[in-house]
């Protein structure tokens, strides 16, 4: 199994030096991935619900502050040179086919390679409006059709595109990404998103504390990947050429934190415990663990990423 950060590039990571000392910390410590997550603006007034916590507020809704996924992405890419990049996750209709095609290429491009186009619908109606987004209600078929186009600019010579929600012809569409087939992790909990993640994905991406659908054990897990796996034959693809993987979306914590239902929170407790939790997602097939590691302080953070390296990381190694 591997295991990978996900990072808000807000607070402590927001300042430019501290984003790049974590980045550097991941490349030197042997986490696979750094997923950074994708907002924009947040509107003052918001009434959707957050999906994934119990008072559905948006994490970082107290500052709204967010610097640009890509944007960060390709300065990562500069100062990185073994860890893997991904949007965690591009909200797809947030920008249009072309252009989003092109900024993914680009950080597949300066990284040499090192791109996971994570993607999704996103959460937020509010959003999208202020961002002259197609209507949230046509989120799903946007984003279905924006992949296919993605898609075919980054591997055909005369890429096109013929639909009510794109449509390009007689392109040129230069670099292509240095990956032939760019890795594409689906994100979310839903059936559409197993559906999506069978006809574009490398991975199923769902997080583990969605409040309605959620994979905060491996047994919820397990019968999700199943559910997947008819998803995929029913699409005509081999289920076992589809990877999962997981964003453990509670903070990792070195005490054990109990569950409403009085069991120990998963990735609580000691070291032993955490390197349990990541053995039994392991055994039913989880290829990747996206863990939050982020604290309020970049000390803390560093020291949060080095102590789990050296008791999760370095143990599964060996």
């Amino acid at each position: 199994m591997e295991f990978g950060i996900h990072i808000g590039a807000r607070g402590a990571l927001a300042a430019p030096g501290d984003l790049a000392a974590v980045a550097r910390d991941a490349d030197t410590l042997g986490y696979a991935t750094i997923g950074v997550p994708d907002r924009l603006v947040l509107p003052r007034a918001v009434a959707t619900r957050y999906p994934y916590t119990e008072d559905g507020v948006w994490v970082g809704a107290q500052t709204a502050e967010c610097l640009d996924v890509l944007g960060a992405l390709c300065f990562l890419a500069g100062i990185t040179s073994r860890v893997r990049l991904m949007p965690s996750v591009l909200v797809v209709p947030y920008r249009p086919a072309v252009v989003a095609a092109k900024m993914l290429a680009t950080v597949d491009v300066l990284s040499a390679g090192r791109l996971i186009a994570g993607v999704g619908v996103g959460w937020l109606a509010e959003e999208y409006a202020p961002l002259g987004a197609p209507p949230f209600a046509r989120r799903g078929a946007v984003t279905d059709a924006y992949l296919a186009a993605m898609q075919a600019l980054w591997t055909e010579a005369a890429p096109s595109a013929a639909g009510p929600h794109v449509a390009f012809q007689d392109l040129l569409f230069q670099p292509k990404p240095v990956q032939p087939r760019v890795p594409v992790w689906v994100g979310g909990e839903s059936e559409a998103a197993m559906r999506r993640t069978a006809r574009f994905g490398t991975a199923w991406y769902p997080a583990s504390h969605n409040q309605q659908t959620p994979f905060d054990t491996p047994e919820r897990l397990a019968a999700g990947m199943a559910r997947l796996a008819r998803a995929a034959e029913a699409a005509g693809r081999d289920p076992a050429g589809i990877d999962t993987a997981l964003l453990w979306f509670k903070p990792v914590e070195w005490s054990a934190r109990r569950t409403a239902e009085g069991r120990r929170q998963m990735f609580t407790g000691s070291a032993d415990d955490l390197r349990a939790d990541a053995a039994a997602f392991a055994a039913v097939g989880v290829r990747q663990i996206i863990v939050v590691l982020q604290a309020p302080t970049i000390e803390e953070t560093r020291d949060r990423l080095a102590r789990f390296a050296a008791d999760v990381i370095s143990p599964a190694r060996a």
